[in-house]
């Protein structure tokens, strides 16, 4: 049986974006096992990933900055034992970063990756036993699948399919099910020039209540639970859920009408569960990083021209979430 191992650490979508290169393996290798190294933060959803054999979780981000302590360094060792204790057919990073490519030195088979052209971090493909070339131009979802199909020798084909596999949350009891139609609405985002205007998320929240879709505005830093309470405060029966791991987050995606979410790997995760996905854009590009692959998704903005409320409105009613 083939064993192959992915290294792809973060970021959330960035995790996301790898699930396709998985389930083309999957799909296109037979009789595989596949492991992937991810960030301990990240691990839970690659864990929803039904065709992974192992999830080996990494603490990169937290080691880092307790350089000197030894739990640290003693984490450090426990990780490389682990992933030492299998011998790989291929070793695919598909990060293309120096860090990730570190980690793909430390695993005992033949290494993969992308070569200096094609790399965030050219330096990293003198880790590789093998460097492929893979356009720039891509999507991310793209570039992951076509590395993975380029290290093993397949031919890439197929639909884009992410593997995961969330069951939906249950609804409430008691209520009518018209009555527990739910719009998540992602406000929260690592960058500022990425937000969208609070004013206009109001304005959005308050076209979806009045077309019976009840708006939940989940959070992760007491600074996005600030900003999501004064949202939530002009939109009539919006809610503010308490604190949710990222698995719950991802049951909560799955039952709901529709999501809407700036550009955060949430929005991106929900995209990947066939969940009715627009996303906003204000300083990213959606050619390259934009919500992919099934059809049920809208992006619109772009970096520097964040969208009108109508143009997300618009996009709603494309994908037939709203009359």
């Amino acid at each position: 049986m083939p064993r192959i191992l992915f290294i792809k650490t973060s970021s959330l979508g960035d995790v996301v974006h790898n699930c396709p290169a998985v389930s083309d393996v999957a799909r296109q290798v037979k009789d595989a096992e596949i492991d992937w190294v991810v960030e301990e933060s990240f691990a839970e959803v690659a864990a929803l990933h039904g065709s992974l054999r192992r999830v080996i979780p990494v603490a990169i981000r937290r080691w880092r900055g307790a350089l000197f302590s030894p739990s640290a360094w003693s984490e450090f060792a426990g990780f490389r034992a682990e992933l030492r204790t299998e011998r790989y057919d291929a070793i695919i990073d598909s990060q293309g970063l120096i860090k990730s490519a570190f980690v793909a030195a430390l695993a005992r088979g033949r290494k993969h990756g992308l070569d200096r052209a094609s790399a965030r971090e050219p330096f990293a493909a003198r880790f590789y036993d093998a460097q492929h070339a893979v356009a720039g131009n891509l999507h991310a979802v793209d570039r992951n699948r076509h590395l993975a199909a380029a290290a093993l020798g397949y031919r890439l084909e197929g639909p884009c399919d992410y593997g995961l596999r969330v069951p939906k949350a249950p609804a409430p009891q008691g209520r009518p099910p018209a009555a527990n139609r739910h719009a998540l609405l992602l406000t929260m985002t690592s960058r500022d020039d990425k937000l969208w205007a609070e004013e206009r998320w109001c304005a959005l929240g308050n076209w979806l209540d009045g077309r019976g879709i009840r708006c939940l505005l989940p959070w992760g830093t007491e600074q996005e639970r600030g900003r999501c309470a004064r949202i939530a405060a002009a939109i009539a029966g919006a809610v503010v859920p308490e604190h949710r791991a990222l698995g719950e987050l991802a049951r909560l995606a799955r039952g709901a009408h529709c999501v809407v979410g700036v550009d955060t790997g949430l929005a991106h995760l929900a995209a990947a569960l066939d969940v009715p996905v627009v996303g906003i854009y204000c300083g990213s590009d959606p050619a390259l990083t934009g919500l992919h692959g099934n059809g049920r998704v809208r992006n619109v903005g772009r970096a520097g021209e964040p969208p009108a409320v109508e143009e997300v409105q618009a996009a709603l009613a494309a994908l037939g979430v709203v009359h």
